[in-house]
Formats: structure tokens, C-alpha cells, sequence
């Protein structure tokens, strides 16, 4: 079913607004947000995340955006990045992103660098955890700071994971945002208190390391990550057991590492 947002540019405040793609599943919940942002009169735009490799939704976002100064990257996965090579082309526009195999005309970027454009100052944080290259991009504009997050902090739901030590320190560096600041999530609606929400998955984290804990002390320490999330996950959708198990093998890892 076609969500009503498809093919609408949504303000969410005076310097950004979404375009959602219309690639539902149950990864990229309603799809993925590709974002819009720009200060108050400024000529130019940036986005972030263009998204797949889809003819609709980039002649879409092409028409949006305006005048593109900059394209970045949350992260390589192909939801979020495998639009921009040609989204750039098409509005000559640079691409820069952790990864250097992803940047067309720019430099790569790294944590604790600044990028600025259309009137902004993008703050960069690497947020490693649920990919290895995962950024975060803080966005201060007068009283509110926005923060987008991709892939690391979803608008509801928790993300999969490739390196759980990782993504617990990502997540204490993410609660250091300032009160009020306002997630601008890679999937599902904007997030009003980021910081809320960073101690909401600390504690779900917590609370599945003691779940599975618990399984492989009832399973045996020899347990498959399948059993373990058919013992654990019960409150997820069976469809989802899938992605779970990538979670589950980085917490295993993560036990296994302290021992």
C-alpha cells in the first residue's frame, strides 16, 4: 500500500524536511528519509541519504531539493546510499561519507569534523555499531540542535547491529546532545527528545544482554543464536527473527569479550 507521504517534501522545522521513499519493508519500516536541509534563505540545499537507486523517488528529491550544494552519507548500506552516485551527477553535487569508496568530489569525513554548507554547520560524530562507517551529523540552528541519525537511532523500533561494544559507546556519546535536541532518524518519524529516546535503548540493550544471559544459562553456553532468539525475541515479529540473530551473534561477541 502506498503510504500518503510518498512524493511529499514534509517540513519538520525551518531548515529540514523529508522525502520518503517509497521502499517499505520490514528493515525500512514506512521507507527511508531522505533528508532536506537548508537555513532560512539560503539558496542552496543539503541532502542526506538519497536512498536507493530509484528513478521515482530521485526525480522526486531532484525537484525538492532545489539547488544541491553538498550530498552526504549516514552510512554504505544500500538504502541510504546507492542513490547517490547519480542523485549527484544529476545536480552536481559532491558526496561525501565515512567511507572513501562513497565520496564523488570530496573529501571523506571522519568524527569531530565540521562540514559547511546551504547556511549550516554539520558537526560530525562516528557512531559506529549498527555498520562500522555509521556517522551521525548534530545540525545547531538557534535554539535547536538537530541530530541525523540513519540507521543508529530509528524514529521507533531498535536498529540491527554488527558490533554491540561499539554501538553501547556511540550511545553514551549520543546522550551527550544536547536536552531538546530533535533525531532526524534514516527511518520512522523524527524524534522530539533524541536524548529521551538514547536512554530508552541503552536500557532495552541492557534488558536483552540479560535476557540472553538468561538463555544461555536455561540453553546451554552452546546455544545457536537461532535458538536464542526463538527464546528471547518472542515479543518480535517471527519475520524479524532474521535480522535478531545479527544482533544476538553481536551480543554473544560482546559476552564472549568480557568474559
Amino acid at each position: 500500500m502506498r503510504h500518503p507521504a510518498y512524493g511529499q517534501l514534509r517540513p519538520v522545522s525551518d531548515v529540514a524536511s523529508v522525502l520518503l521513499e517509497n521502499n517499505p519493508s520490514t528493515m525500512t519500516l514506512e521507507g527511508t528519509n531522505s533528508w532536506v536541509l537548508r537555513a532560512p534563505g539560503a539558496a542552496g540545499s543539503v541532502v542526506v541519504d538519497p536512498g536507493h537507486d530509484d528513478e521515482e523517488h530521485l526525480d522526486l528529491l531532484v525537484e525538492a531539493a532545489g539547488d544541491v550544494e553538498l550530498v552526504l552519507l549516514t552510512h554504505h548500506h544500500p538504502d541510504h546510499a546507492d542513490g547517490a552516485p547519480g542523485f549527484a551527477e544529476r545536480v552536481g553535487a559532491p558526496v561525501r561519507a565515512a567511507e572513501p569508496e562513497l565520496c564523488r568530489g570530496g573529501d571523506a569525513i571522519g568524527h569531530g569534523d565540521v562540514v559547511d554548507a546551504a547556511g549550516l554547520r554539520f558537526d560530525v560524530l562516528h557512531t559506529p555499531g549498527h555498520t562500522a562507517d555509521s556517522v551521525c551529523l548534530t545540525v545547531g540552528h538557534g535554539a535547536t540542535t538537530h541530530v541525523l541519525t540513519g540507521d543508529t537511532i530509528l524514529g521507533y523500533g531498535t536498529t540491527v547491529l554488527s558490533h554491540l561494544g561499539d554501538y553501547l559507546d556511540s550511545l553514551d556519546l549520543l546522550s551527550e546532545v544536547p536536552e531538546g535536541a530533535v533525531g532526524l532518524p534514516g527511518h520512522g518519524p523524527e524524534l522530539a527528545n533524541l536524548r529521551a529516546t538514547v536512554r530508552e535503548y541503552r536500557e532495552h540493550r541492557e534488558q536483552r544482554l540479560n535476557q540472553v544471559r538468561g538463555a544461555l544459562a536455561e540453553l546451554g553456553a552452546d546455544a545457536s543464536p537461532r535458538q536464542i532468539v526463538e527464546f528471547v525475541y518472542t515479543d518480535v515479529d517471527p519475520k524479524l527473527w532474521g535480522a535478531a540473530e545479527a544482533s544476538v551473534r553481536a551480543q554473544l561477541d560482546y559476552l564472549n569479550r568480557r568474559g
